[in-house]
Protein backbone atom coordinates (compact mmCIF):
# COMPACT_ATOMS: atom_id res chain seq x y z
CA UNK A 1 0.00 0.00 0.00
CA UNK A 2 1.44 3.37 -1.02
CA UNK A 3 1.37 6.57 1.00
CA UNK A 4 0.73 10.13 -0.11
CA UNK A 5 3.78 12.06 1.11
CA UNK A 6 4.27 15.85 1.15
CA UNK A 7 7.76 17.26 1.76
CA UNK A 8 8.23 20.75 3.17
CA UNK A 9 11.83 21.71 2.43
CA UNK A 10 14.13 24.42 1.11
CA UNK A 11 14.39 24.80 -2.70
CA UNK A 12 15.16 21.35 -4.08
CA UNK A 13 17.09 22.58 -7.11
CA UNK A 14 20.04 23.75 -4.98
CA UNK A 15 20.65 20.58 -2.96
CA UNK A 16 23.71 18.34 -3.10
CA UNK A 17 22.27 14.94 -3.95
CA UNK A 18 25.36 13.18 -2.56
CA UNK A 19 24.83 14.62 0.92
CA UNK A 20 21.25 15.82 1.34
CA UNK A 21 19.24 13.66 3.74
CA UNK A 22 15.86 14.85 2.44
CA UNK A 23 16.81 13.74 -1.07
CA UNK A 24 17.74 10.31 0.27
CA UNK A 25 14.45 10.06 2.19
CA UNK A 26 12.56 11.04 -0.98
CA UNK A 27 14.49 8.54 -3.07
CA UNK A 28 13.66 5.69 -0.70
CA UNK A 29 10.00 6.76 -0.51
CA UNK A 30 9.74 6.64 -4.28
CA UNK A 31 11.40 3.22 -4.34
CA UNK A 32 8.74 1.99 -1.91
CA UNK A 33 5.96 3.18 -4.20
CA UNK A 34 4.94 6.29 -2.24
CA UNK A 35 3.60 9.37 -4.05
CA UNK A 36 5.64 12.57 -3.54
CA UNK A 37 4.55 16.21 -3.42
CA UNK A 38 7.06 19.01 -2.73
CA UNK A 39 6.64 22.58 -1.52
CA UNK A 40 8.74 25.26 0.15
CA UNK A 41 7.84 26.68 3.59
CA UNK A 42 6.67 30.00 2.15
CA UNK A 43 3.99 28.11 0.19
CA UNK A 44 2.36 26.72 3.35
CA UNK A 45 -0.93 28.41 4.28
CA UNK A 46 -3.96 28.27 6.56
CA UNK A 47 -7.11 29.07 4.58
CA UNK A 48 -10.52 29.17 6.25
CA UNK A 49 -10.02 26.05 8.30
CA UNK A 50 -7.80 24.22 5.80
CA UNK A 51 -4.03 23.74 5.80
CA UNK A 52 -2.82 24.02 2.22
CA UNK A 53 0.42 24.15 0.27
CA UNK A 54 1.17 25.39 -3.22
CA UNK A 55 3.67 22.99 -4.73
CA UNK A 56 4.43 20.30 -7.26
CA UNK A 57 4.20 16.53 -7.71
CA UNK A 58 7.80 15.32 -7.41
CA UNK A 59 9.90 12.61 -9.00
CA UNK A 60 13.57 12.21 -7.98
CA UNK A 61 16.52 10.47 -9.60
CA UNK A 62 20.20 10.25 -8.72
CA UNK A 63 21.39 12.36 -11.66
CA UNK A 64 23.24 15.57 -10.87
CA UNK A 65 21.58 18.58 -12.40
CA UNK A 66 18.45 16.58 -13.21
CA UNK A 67 17.68 15.16 -9.78
CA UNK A 68 14.14 16.55 -9.43
CA UNK A 69 11.30 16.54 -11.93
CA UNK A 70 8.30 18.67 -10.99
CA UNK A 71 4.76 18.20 -12.18
CA UNK A 72 2.22 20.97 -12.71
CA UNK A 73 1.98 23.51 -9.88
CA UNK A 74 -1.15 23.07 -7.79
CA UNK A 75 -2.62 23.81 -4.36
CA UNK A 76 -3.20 20.75 -2.17
CA UNK A 77 -5.01 20.29 1.12
CA UNK A 78 -2.36 18.72 3.36
CA UNK A 79 -4.97 16.87 5.41
CA UNK A 80 -5.41 14.64 2.35
CA UNK A 81 -1.84 13.33 2.77
CA UNK A 82 -0.75 10.39 4.90
CA UNK A 83 2.63 11.93 5.80
CA UNK A 84 4.07 15.45 5.79
CA UNK A 85 7.82 15.87 6.25
CA UNK A 86 8.97 18.98 8.14
CA UNK A 87 12.43 19.26 6.59
CA UNK A 88 13.45 22.86 6.00
CA UNK A 89 16.76 23.88 7.53
CA UNK A 90 16.98 26.22 10.51
CA UNK A 91 17.47 29.02 11.62
CA UNK A 92 14.83 28.22 14.18
CA UNK A 93 13.14 31.60 13.92
CA UNK A 94 9.51 32.77 14.07
CA UNK A 95 9.00 31.71 10.45
CA UNK A 96 10.04 28.16 11.33
CA UNK A 97 7.98 28.17 14.52
CA UNK A 98 4.89 29.38 12.64
CA UNK A 99 5.09 26.42 10.25
CA UNK A 100 5.01 24.06 13.26
CA UNK A 101 1.86 25.76 14.57
CA UNK A 102 0.14 25.42 11.20
CA UNK A 103 1.16 21.77 10.75
CA UNK A 104 -0.08 21.04 14.29
CA UNK A 105 -3.59 21.53 12.91
CA UNK A 106 -3.38 18.38 10.72
CA UNK A 107 -1.26 16.17 12.99
CA UNK A 108 -1.66 13.32 13.95
CA UNK A 109 -4.43 12.43 11.44
CA UNK A 110 -1.79 13.32 8.90
CA UNK A 111 1.50 12.13 10.38
CA UNK A 112 3.94 15.06 10.49
CA UNK A 113 7.58 13.95 10.82
CA UNK A 114 8.99 15.00 13.16
CA UNK A 115 6.00 15.83 15.41
CA UNK A 116 5.80 19.64 15.03
CA UNK A 117 4.64 20.32 18.60
CA UNK A 118 7.76 18.73 20.03
CA UNK A 119 10.06 20.11 17.32
CA UNK A 120 8.87 23.53 18.49
CA UNK A 121 9.39 22.70 22.15
CA UNK A 122 12.61 20.69 21.80
CA UNK A 123 14.98 22.75 19.62
CA UNK A 124 18.52 21.40 19.30
CA UNK A 125 20.27 23.20 22.12
CA UNK A 126 17.39 23.16 24.63
CA UNK A 127 16.32 19.52 24.84
CA UNK A 128 19.79 18.59 26.12
CA UNK A 129 19.10 20.68 29.24
CA UNK A 130 16.87 17.84 30.47
CA UNK A 131 19.93 15.57 30.62
CA UNK A 132 22.56 17.47 32.68
CA UNK A 133 24.29 14.20 33.61
CA UNK A 134 25.07 13.63 29.92
CA UNK A 135 26.22 17.11 28.91
CA UNK A 136 29.26 19.33 29.57
CA UNK A 137 28.73 22.31 31.91
CA UNK A 138 26.29 24.51 30.03
CA UNK A 139 24.79 27.97 30.49
CA UNK A 140 22.04 29.83 28.63
CA UNK A 141 22.01 33.52 29.43
CA UNK A 142 21.84 36.98 27.93
CA UNK A 143 23.41 38.86 30.83
CA UNK A 144 27.10 39.60 30.19
CA UNK A 145 28.17 39.34 33.84
CA UNK A 146 26.53 35.94 34.17
CA UNK A 147 28.39 34.74 31.08
CA UNK A 148 31.65 36.11 32.47
CA UNK A 149 31.18 34.28 35.76
CA UNK A 150 30.56 30.98 33.93
CA UNK A 151 33.72 31.47 31.92
CA UNK A 152 35.74 32.23 35.05
CA UNK A 153 34.57 28.93 36.55
CA UNK A 154 35.28 26.79 33.49
CA UNK A 155 38.19 28.36 31.59
CA UNK A 156 38.07 27.81 27.82
CA UNK A 157 34.49 27.92 26.56
CA UNK A 158 32.41 27.74 23.40
CA UNK A 159 29.99 30.62 22.79
CA UNK A 160 27.26 30.36 20.15
CA UNK A 161 23.77 31.61 19.26
CA UNK A 162 21.05 29.60 20.98
CA UNK A 163 19.12 29.07 17.75
CA UNK A 164 22.00 28.98 15.26
CA UNK A 165 22.86 26.11 12.95
CA UNK A 166 25.56 24.71 10.71
CA UNK A 167 28.40 26.04 12.86
CA UNK A 168 27.54 29.68 12.14
CA UNK A 169 28.51 32.13 14.86
CA UNK A 170 30.41 29.59 16.98
CA UNK A 171 33.39 31.00 18.87
CA UNK A 172 36.00 29.41 21.12
CA UNK A 173 37.09 31.80 23.87
CA UNK A 174 40.31 30.89 25.63
CA UNK A 175 41.22 32.02 29.12
CA UNK A 176 42.26 35.68 28.86
CA UNK A 177 40.54 36.26 25.51
CA UNK A 178 39.18 39.80 25.63
CA UNK A 179 36.46 39.39 23.00
CA UNK A 180 33.55 38.23 25.15
CA UNK A 181 32.09 41.71 25.64
CA UNK A 182 32.47 42.53 21.94
CA UNK A 183 30.79 39.29 20.89
CA UNK A 184 28.01 39.89 23.37
CA UNK A 185 27.52 43.35 21.90
CA UNK A 186 27.52 41.92 18.37
CA UNK A 187 24.93 39.23 19.11
CA UNK A 188 22.77 41.66 21.11
CA UNK A 189 22.65 43.95 18.09
CA UNK A 190 21.30 41.11 15.92
CA UNK A 191 18.47 39.86 18.14
CA UNK A 192 17.22 39.61 21.71
CA UNK A 193 17.84 35.91 22.13
CA UNK A 194 20.07 34.44 24.86
CA UNK A 195 23.43 32.88 24.09
CA UNK A 196 24.59 29.40 24.96
CA UNK A 197 27.99 28.85 26.56
CA UNK A 198 29.57 25.46 27.18
CA UNK A 199 32.82 24.33 28.71
CA UNK A 200 35.24 23.65 25.83
CA UNK A 201 35.87 19.95 25.24
CA UNK A 202 39.41 19.30 23.92
CA UNK A 203 38.19 15.96 22.55
CA UNK A 204 36.59 17.91 19.69
CA UNK A 205 39.98 17.75 17.95
CA UNK A 206 39.31 14.00 17.52
CA UNK A 207 35.89 14.72 16.07
CA UNK A 208 32.28 15.56 16.80
CA UNK A 209 30.26 12.37 16.44
CA UNK A 210 26.83 12.48 14.78
CA UNK A 211 24.73 9.55 16.01
CA UNK A 212 21.55 8.82 14.03
CA UNK A 213 18.49 7.55 15.91
CA UNK A 214 15.37 6.19 14.22
CA UNK A 215 12.28 6.12 16.44
CA UNK A 216 14.51 6.36 19.50
CA UNK A 217 16.96 3.61 18.52
CA UNK A 218 20.58 4.25 17.43
CA UNK A 219 21.36 2.94 13.95
CA UNK A 220 24.93 4.18 13.55
CA UNK A 221 27.26 7.16 13.61
CA UNK A 222 29.71 9.20 11.60
CA UNK A 223 32.60 11.21 12.97
CA UNK A 224 33.06 14.81 11.81
CA UNK A 225 36.65 15.97 12.16
CA UNK A 226 37.40 19.72 12.15
CA UNK A 227 39.55 21.15 9.39
CA UNK A 228 43.05 22.15 10.44
CA UNK A 229 42.95 25.33 12.51
CA UNK A 230 39.18 25.03 13.06
CA UNK A 231 37.22 24.35 16.25
CA UNK A 232 33.97 23.67 14.40
CA UNK A 233 33.43 20.23 12.92
CA UNK A 234 30.23 20.90 10.98
CA UNK A 235 30.46 19.67 7.40
CA UNK A 236 29.01 23.02 6.27
CA UNK A 237 32.27 24.65 7.37
CA UNK A 238 34.76 22.06 6.16
CA UNK A 239 34.46 19.26 8.68
CA UNK A 240 35.53 15.87 7.27
CA UNK A 241 33.20 12.89 7.74
CA UNK A 242 34.80 9.57 8.61
CA UNK A 243 33.70 6.10 9.62
CA UNK A 244 33.29 5.50 13.35
CA UNK A 245 31.75 2.86 15.62
CA UNK A 246 29.25 3.43 18.40
CA UNK A 247 30.86 3.22 21.84
CA UNK A 248 29.32 1.97 25.09
CA UNK A 249 28.97 5.61 26.16
CA UNK A 250 27.13 6.46 22.93
CA UNK A 251 24.72 3.59 23.56
CA UNK A 252 24.26 4.69 27.17
CA UNK A 253 23.34 8.21 26.00
CA UNK A 254 20.91 6.84 23.41
CA UNK A 255 19.29 4.53 25.96
CA UNK A 256 18.58 7.52 28.21
CA UNK A 257 17.18 9.85 25.57
CA UNK A 258 15.65 7.35 23.13
CA UNK A 259 12.38 6.63 25.00
CA UNK A 260 11.55 10.34 25.21
CA UNK A 261 12.26 10.86 21.50
CA UNK A 262 10.05 7.91 20.56
CA UNK A 263 7.23 9.04 22.87
CA UNK A 264 7.27 12.55 21.38
CA UNK A 265 7.19 11.43 17.75
CA UNK A 266 10.76 12.35 16.88
CA UNK A 267 11.33 9.63 14.29
CA UNK A 268 14.53 10.93 12.66
CA UNK A 269 17.02 12.50 15.10
CA UNK A 270 20.73 13.24 14.98
CA UNK A 271 22.59 13.78 18.25
CA UNK A 272 26.06 15.28 18.62
CA UNK A 273 28.58 13.65 20.97
CA UNK A 274 32.05 14.97 21.77
CA UNK A 275 34.13 12.54 23.79
CA UNK A 276 31.76 11.30 26.49
CA UNK A 277 29.37 14.25 26.33
CA UNK A 278 26.09 14.91 24.57
CA UNK A 279 26.09 18.47 23.17
CA UNK A 280 23.00 18.71 20.92
CA UNK A 281 19.84 16.76 20.04
CA UNK A 282 18.91 17.72 16.47
CA UNK A 283 15.22 17.28 15.70
CA UNK A 284 14.48 20.07 13.20
CA UNK A 285 16.30 18.91 10.06
CA UNK A 286 19.04 16.43 10.98
CA UNK A 287 21.58 15.27 8.43
CA UNK A 288 24.10 12.45 8.05
CA UNK A 289 22.07 9.68 6.41
CA UNK A 290 24.07 9.40 3.21
CA UNK A 291 27.49 9.49 4.89
CA UNK A 292 26.41 6.74 7.30
CA UNK A 293 25.02 4.62 4.48
CA UNK A 294 28.29 4.93 2.53
CA UNK A 295 30.51 4.09 5.50
CA UNK A 296 28.49 1.27 7.09
CA UNK A 297 26.21 0.01 4.31
CA UNK A 298 23.16 0.66 6.52
CA UNK A 299 19.99 1.66 4.67
CA UNK A 300 18.98 4.34 7.16
CA UNK A 301 16.29 5.76 4.87
CA UNK A 302 14.65 2.32 4.75
CA UNK A 303 14.64 2.14 8.56
CA UNK A 304 13.00 5.58 8.72
CA UNK A 305 10.27 4.56 6.30
CA UNK A 306 9.68 1.27 8.12
CA UNK A 307 9.06 3.28 11.31
CA UNK A 308 6.70 5.66 9.49
CA UNK A 309 4.85 2.84 7.73
CA UNK A 310 4.37 1.08 11.06
CA UNK A 311 2.81 4.22 12.51
CA UNK A 312 0.56 4.44 9.46
CA UNK A 313 -0.53 0.83 9.97
CA UNK A 314 1.19 -0.66 6.92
Amino acid sequence: MSLKVAIQMDPIGAINIDADSTFRISEEAQKRGHELFYYTPDKLAFQEGRVTARGWPLTVQRVKGAHATLGEECVRDLSEFDVVWLRQDPPFDMGYITTTHILDLIHPKTLVVNDPFWVRNYPEKLLVLQFPDLTPPTMIARDLETLREFRERHGDVILKPLYGNGGAGVFKLKVGDGNLASLHELFSGINREPLIMQKFLPDVSKGDKRVILVDGEPVGAINRVPAQGETRSNMHVGGRPEKVALTERDLEICAKIGPLLREKGQIFVGIDVIGDYLTEINVTSPTGIQELERFDGINVAEKIWLAIEKRRGL
